[in-house]
């Protein structure tokens, strides 16, 4: 029973992340840790410590971190051995230069196309080594994030934003794998190739050596200030307007239908135009702050013929027959040299690189960081199934005020309530701290008797089931879409709760009947069919507590009467709590209570609620006059 539990528990919170994930991709805009509201707080974000992110990739790689290891072996032993034939070439050019031993070129020269061999494929072996690292890091990754997404509160999606958590799951664990993967090996071999450069550079004639050494040190310089901690700070503000632009621009696509329909502009979604316009505005005043560190770094690892034609000038110019030493070493530095500027261009790549990898470390670091709701260790058993809100408030985060401010309410084992009230005013937050999407700041909800809290998540699973006024349905087959209530049903305990949702009539008409994909060669159902699918779910859960989300707010008029057929069966002998919007479906409930700015003002039964002036009245009198509302002659 205790693993049926478990897999229950966890094909609903699977079930309700790919929903949200599908169906909510504007919920990202209302909070996110790294995008915040203020475009002066976007900076805020919580940096990973110098070399900490090597340390957290080390965690996540297990074993395989002695890959990485061996692999930024393997590069730097392949940048040393590239470096041996320009030391062949150097002697190459001797012999040729002095006129002696010219039948040794063709053996050296076969060295030197032997040695160039030999350092890529060791260096493939290195590349070999990190992509195993790699894609074991970002499976580890994925895996790690999916388990504690699995464990959050369901709350967590709307608060942290679903786009945000998709972009993160995908985006930044790949770019962990491409920075293992591959810069990691040529960040190596960019900080060993320098050094090799040196040595050669010096070990012929130290003077011009030094001489061509200069604009590298003034481009090295150049490329450091466009580095560090504010370059970071830019590099997540860069990620934070990509994630920022893809949210609105999905939320825009799904909207085409509405704009076309009406003849409107892009304009028409100013948030998608205006994130637009940031990012546009962003990137010129990024480029605009980078123009002269970057023009003075590719000035200078550009300019190094110009400093070795000034060596040459200033230390043999003066000769009038220039010794074969010297010819030797200013046609090495002239084959030697350009390396200077290949080498700096892969260490300024590697800063980027890893400035990338530190911003993705940080995003992954935001959900690992979330914690689960505490779950009990000595859980306790309700008496009975009587909820009971006591003087409950909560507060989401950045807002100010609360969202649920002092409410208290008891719901009778078997009753039918609803709860009404403007727009904003509480009703889906005070369902969801029900069914413990999240907890309460202040207060308690008890079942039976008990705090929610001290029941296990698999119990309260049991108990509540939850009906979303925009249900999605995942790409699988209708009869696993059902059965994730409860993975050990039967095929005939699948049917029967879709006969009981008035839902045979979708099956029929399926070329696959139950087995029949969803979103496979065209096969789509309309709003108010997923609806009665997602009752049909909730049937077969048979949980006692059932929560309804304005669960006809996308049904036609055919299918409103199915619906409502479905939830009669469905609420025989339960309790179940409402939210509602079109009044017409609360008038019959057993006790009604009316919400305004988080807290509860009425409650009674229609007729009581009726009898006395109140916001629940003038909200039916005027939902009343809205449907006689007709269409002049």
């Amino acid at each position: 029973m205790d693993e049926n539990n478990g897999n229950e528990l966890r094909a609903e919170r699977l079930f309700f992340l790919c929903k949200v994930i599908v169906s909510k991709p504007s919920i990202a805009n209302k909070i996110d840790i790294c995008i915040t509201k203020n475009s002066k707080e976007r900076n805020k974000v919580e940096k990973v410590k110098s070399k900490e992110h090597i340390e957290i990739i080390n965690q996540y790689a297990g074993s395989h971190s002695k890959l990485i290891i061996l692999g930024r072996f393997l590069a730097g032993i392949s940048a040393i051995v590239a470096l041996v034939p320009y030391y062949i070439l150097w002697k190459i050019i001797k012999i040729a230069t002095e006129g002696k031993e010219l039948a040794t070129i063709k053996t050296l020269a076969w060295q030197a196309v032997g040695l160039t061999v030999l350092s890529l494929l060791i260096y493939i072996a290195a590349l070999f080594c990190t992509h195993i690292a790699a894609f074991r890091i970002q499976a580890n990754m994925r895996i790690a994030l999916m388990k504690r997404i699995i464990t959050l509160p369901l709350g967590v999606f709307d608060d942290e934003g679903t786009g945000k958590i998709r972009r993160i799951v995908s985006d930044s664990t790949a770019a962990t794998e491409t920075y293992i993967a591959h810069n990691l090996p040529d960040k190596t071999v960019a900080a060993v190739t320098p050094i090799g450069l040196i040595v050669l550079i010096f070990a012929f004639n130290w003077k011009i050596g030094l001489f061509c050494m200069i604009p590298a040190l003034l481009g090295f310089a150049a490329m450091m200030t466009m580095m560090g901690k504010k370059m970071q700070e830019k590099m997540a503000e860069y990620q934070n307007a990509l994630g920022l632009m893809s949210s609105e621009a999905t939320e825009y696509v799904r909207g085409i239908p509405v704009v076309k329909t009406f003849g409107q502009t892009v304009h028409s979604f100013t948030r998608f135009k205006k994130t637009i316009d940031d990012y546009g505005k962003w990137t010129t005043d990024y480029t605009l702050m980078l123009r002269k560190p970057m023009i003075g770094f590719m000035t200078c690892i550009n300019a190094i013929f110009v400093f070795l034609v000034l060596a040459a000038y200033i230390f043999i110019g003066t000769d009038k027959v220039p010794a074969s030493a010297d010819i030797l070493n200013i046609m090495y530095y002239i084959i030697v040299t350009p390396l200077i500027t290949v080498a700096l261009t892969k260490v300024a790549y590697s800063g980027e690189a890893e400035m990338t990898l530190i911003d993705a470390v940080n995003r992954i670091k935001t959900i690992m960081e979330i914690e689960p709701l505490s779950n009990a260790s000595n859980a306790e058993e309700p008496e009975n199934l009587d909820l009971e809100l006591k003087n409950i408030s909560y507060r989401y985060k950045d807002a100010n005020r609360n969202a649920v401010d002092n409410v208290s309410a008891k719901i009778e084992q078997g009753q039918h309530v609803a709860f009404v009230g403007p727009s904003g005013s509480g009703k889906t937050t005070v369902c969801e701290l029900m069914a413990r999407f999240f907890d309460v700041s202040v207060g308690e909800i008890t079942i039976g008797g008990v705090n929610i809290k001290n029941i296990s998540d698999e119990r309260l699973m049991e108990l509540i089931s939850f009906v979303f006024q925009d249900s999605r349905l995942i790409k699988t087959s209708i009869f696993e879409n059902v059965r994730m209530s409860r993975p050990d049903a039967s095929e005939e305990e699948v049917i029967n709760a879709l006969e009981k949702a008035q839902c045979m009539d979708i099956i029929e008409k399926l070329p696959n009947g139950i087995h029949t994909i969803i979103g496979e060669k065209g096969t789509y159902l309309s709003g108010g069919e997923q609806q009665r699918i997602t009752i049909a779910r909730a049937i077969l859960k048979d949980a006692p507590i059932l929560i309804l989300d304005e669960a006809t707010a996308f049904a036609d008029p055919d299918n409103e009467a199915k619906v409502q057929a479905a939830f009669e069966e469905m609420s025989k002998g339960k309790t179940i709590i409402m939210i509602a919007h079109r009044l017409s479906t609360v008038v019959n409930t057993d006790k009604i209570f009316v919400m305004d700015r988080g807290s509860i003002i009425q409650e009674g039964s229609h007729e009581e609620l009726m009898a006395r002036d109140g916001l629940y009245k003038r909200m039916f009198e005027e939902y009343n006059r809205s449907i006689e509302w007709k269409v002049g002659a």
